[in-house]
This record gives C-alpha cells, sequence and structure tokens, in this order.
C-alpha cells in the first residue's frame, strides 16, 4: 500500500491551518514571528527512543508547503529500525519556518512510527509461526491511509481498506440478513469478486460460514484450544482469523493454535507516540 501525494498533500494542509488559522484575519505563527525574518536556522530531529521510522513524505511536504526553500535531509527511510538518540532529519534555512513546521511534521512522524512500532513488537511475537498480523478499521478518522501505511512499515498487513473493498459479515449483518447462507449467498450475488468473510461465535456458526462458501472466518473470542478446534473443524476449507483483545502476551499461543490470520486494533487505536526532539544547532 502507498499513500497518494495528493492525500499527503491535504492532511499537511489540514494539519498546518490547525495551527496556522489560514481562514482568519489572525494567522500565522506570531511567536516565531518575534524572530527576525532573515536569521537562518540548522536544526535536527531525533529519537529519544528505539522505534520503526515512518513518514518520510509528511516531512518533507510539511516544509515545502511552510517554506520551500528550507532544506530537509531524511537520514533514514520508512521502516527503517531506529536506535535511541539517533538523527532523523535535519532542516537548513529560515529559523521563523523551521521552527513553525516543526510541531505540524513531528506529530505525523511520531504517530506514524508509533503505529510502525507496535505493529513491529507484535510481528516480532509470531516470528516463526505462519500467521499473518492484519490491522483493522480502528483507525484515527481522517489518518486511516497514513496508519494502514505505517502498519506496512512495521511487518503487518492490512486487512481490508473500507467497507467497499471487502465483505465482513458480522453478528448484525446476519441477524438482519436472516442467516449466514443468505448473507453469504447475497453477497456473491452483488459482488463475486469480492473477498467473502465472516465472523463467527460458535462452532454451529463455524460450519455454517464454511458450508456457505466463506472465504475467510473470523474466530471472534475464541480461546486456543477452541481454535485448535476449529482448525480441525475447517480442515483449509476456508482461511481462519482471529481477533479480540489480542495483546502481546496472548500472540503467540492464539498463533500456534494455527491461524492463517490475526487482527488486532491496538496497532491503530491503542497510540504510544514516539518521543522525538528538534533541537537548533
Amino acid at each position: 500500500m502507498s499513500i497518494s501525494h495528493t492525500l499527503i498533500s491535504q492532511l499537511v494542509t489540514l494539519a498546518l491551518d490547525e495551527d496556522l488559522n489560514y481562514q482568519s484575519a489572525e494567522q500565522g505563527d506570531i511567536t516565531a514571528q518575534l524572530i527576525p525574518q532573515a536569521e537562518q536556522a540548522n536544526a535536527k530531529v531525533i529519537t529519544r527512543e528505539d522505534c520503526i521510522f515512518c513518514g518520510k513524505d509528511l516531512i518533507i511536504e510539511v516544509f515545502k508547503q511552510v517554506d520551500p526553500s528550507v532544506v530537509v535531509n531524511i537520514c533514514v527511510n520508512d521502516g527503517d529500525f531506529v536506535s535511541a538518540n539517533s538523527t532523523l532529519f535535519t532542516a537548513s534555512g529560515s529559523a521563523r519556518a523551521i521552527l513553525t513546521a516543526e510541531r505540524t511534521a513531528l506529530n505525523f512522524v511520531q504517530t506514524l512510527s508509533g503505529t510502525a512500532t507496535t505493529t513491529a513488537h507484535y510481528v516480532k511475537e509470531l516470528s516463526g509461526t505462519s500467521t499473518q498480523l492484519l490491522d483493522t478499521r480502528k483507525t484515527i478518522p481522517g489518518l486511516r491511509a497514513l496508519q494502514k501505511y505505517a502498519v506496512k512499515c512495521g511487518g503487518g498487513a492490512n486487512h481490508r481498506i473500507g467497507l467497499f473493498d471487502a465483505f465482513l459479515i458480522k453478528e448484525n449483518h446476519i441477524a438482519a440478513c436472516g442467516g449466514i447462507n443468505n448473507a453469504v449467498t447475497q453477497a456473491k450475488l452483488n459482488h463475486a469478486d469480492k473477498p467473502i468473510e465472516v465472523e463467527v461465535e460458535s462452532f454451529d456458526e463455524l460450519e455454517q460460514a464454511i458450508n456457505a462458501g466463506a472465504d475467510i472466518i473470523m474466530l471472534d473470542n475464541f480461546n486456543p484450544e477452541q481454535i485448535r478446534q476449529a482448525v480441525s473443524i475447517t480442515n483449509k476449507r476456508a482461511k481462519l482469523e482471529v481477533s479480540g483483545n489480542m495483546t502481546l502476551e496472548t500472540l503467540k499461543a492464539y498463533s500456534q493454535a494455527g491461524v492463517d490470520f490475526i487482527s488486532s486494533g491496538a496497532l491503530t487505536k491503542n497510540l504510544q507516540s514516539i518521543d522525538l526532539s528538534m533541537r537548533f544547532e
């Protein structure tokens, strides 16, 4: 998954507007305006903790929109492991512009690097298994594309991007459609080219989903022993996914039970931002 430059530009504009109040007569960075206009500066941004870096294109776009004459040098690439106290990027040019751009650039990087780093911790726990880690739609509104890109930078994979690219038939859909078979049958009629996933809460529903022809079956809040039984029942007739309160401590047990996918909303909603700092040299 890549992020379009158009989206990056739009998100950066919105973020800068929060700081600079473009739509009002009272606009701009009034604190930076205390600095002489001709004052030049060299700045560097470091990470105070180990992380997986993500956000290169956002940094470039932020400084471009604030002042394209500022020279930005990114020292690492998206997806790189970076140790504490390492330099992520430098900026040279107008002191006013650098200070105005600082927080917006760092907000994007600390958020996306936090998502990528958390994902990398989860992926590490799954090493030695065939289970693939997936994200969910539990993202910060407006930042889904960025966060899902960060998940990939951390070694995870994307579940569906939105409500348009795959079916996920859950409890309420099943009730409203009159059963699992009805829901799956209608899904095939509506969009035969889209993957169909069904969430189940019991072995009986598992059998129904298999017989209906679901491509993927999500086992909701099954324990590891129940998952082993589900793997045996399914016998590779569908892919199996586990979801629901996945933690670093429980991942291994669930993956060793034999599921194809583990999805976790914690990657994008339980955000642990990375501690970053900018200093003038």
